[in-house]
């Protein structure tokens, strides 16, 4: 009643012995009764696991599946393999494994799928046309981290997730990305609530333009007197946003962005979110002369949103 849904995570490649497939299926496994890896190359294994799974997503009503993937396939798929026969388990896995992913899809419509697998290990073509990334990497709740693979991998990657862990906008901002996970310790009574309710309606205000155009603003670095910037812009709608990134040990109070892929003739309505009033420019003088920010504090991070008033 209350709209929410359910998210299960699933291992299924990763096997462990002593349970029921090693018991009862060991020629399915690669590393046999001891554990290892499912081999989803294998017909009858794969057969199973489709039936297996699916069944078990129609009983329990689960609305996303999260696959989990904590281990190295490589030693199974080659020790598998002949001399010169060498990748040909592992071409079988992965296709046997995208028919699951399939399977998935085409008995449970609008079932999302998770590729979680250890923290962005999957993020391949084929899987990304199939499951978004909604952990995308183990190395989290670091500030620098985050911005530099959003920095990346927004170039590829239009949909993925991680999460803030610290009760700061510099924090929350970093690790802002299209799916946002709060892991805060809500039994610390000295943290700053409203600040967090303000960032949290802040995000929701400009999630909607990580689905628009991806410019980076500066060249990519992870050194602690960088600044980072990029802009996401939706030209079908006229709006965007800039977001920028002060390290804590940047001396630069300032940096001026020139911005892209705005109508050169448009005026524009230009707001930082963190200070009242709004100022109007051109989309030549955005992109010819750039939008100049300021930030005060080392670290720090300010949001720019824009959008076309005539």
């Amino acid at each position: 009643t209350q709209g929410v849904k359910t998210i299960v995570w699933f291992e299924p490649e990763r096997v462990h012995p002593d349970t029921w497939l090693p018991e009862n299926h060991p020629e399915w496994i690669l590393g046999g009764k001891a554990g290892g890896l499912l081999n989803q190359g294998n017909p009858e294994a794969l057969k199973w696991l489709i039936e297996h799974i699916n069944q078990l997503i129609t009983a329990q009503g689960i609305d996303v599946y999260r696959e989990d993937f904590n281990m190295d396939p490589l030693g199974h798929w080659r020790g598998n393999d002949t001399e010169d026969r060498q990748g040909i388990t592992e071409n079988h896995h992965v296709v046997g494994h995208l028919a699951y992913f399939d399977s998935i899809i085409k008995q449970h419509p609008g079932i999302w799928i998770d590729s979680c697998a250890s923290g962005g290990r999957r993020l391949d073509l084929e899987t990304m046309r199939r499951a978004v990334p909604l952990w995308r990497t183990d190395y989290r709740l670091d500030t620098t981290g985050t911005q530099s693979h959003s920095y990346g991998l927004s170039f590829w990657v239009p949909l993925s997730g991680t999460g803030t862990g610290v009760f700061t906008a510099y924090d929350f901002r970093s690790n802002m990305v299209p799916f946002l996970n709060c892991i805060w310790d809500m039994r610390d009574k000295n943290a700053d609530y409203d600040l967090m309710r303000r960032m949290a309606r802040e995000f929701r205000q400009v999630a909607h333009y990580y689905w628009g155009d991806y410019y980076p603003l500066t060249p990519y670095s992870t050194a602690s007197n960088a600044w980072m910037a990029w802009q996401f812009d939706k030209p079908e709608i006229g709006e965007g946003m800039v977001q920028v990134f002060r390290r804590q040990d940047s001396f630069y109070l300032g940096c001026q962005f020139k911005l892209s892929g705005l109508d050169p003739a448009a005026r524009y309505e230009v707001k930082n979110l963190d200070t009242p009033g709004k100022a109007v420019m051109t989309g030549e003088e955005l992109m010819q002369k750039g939008l100049k920010v300021l930030i005060e504090n080392q670290p720090g991070a300010v949001i720019i949103v824009y959008k076309k008033v005539s």
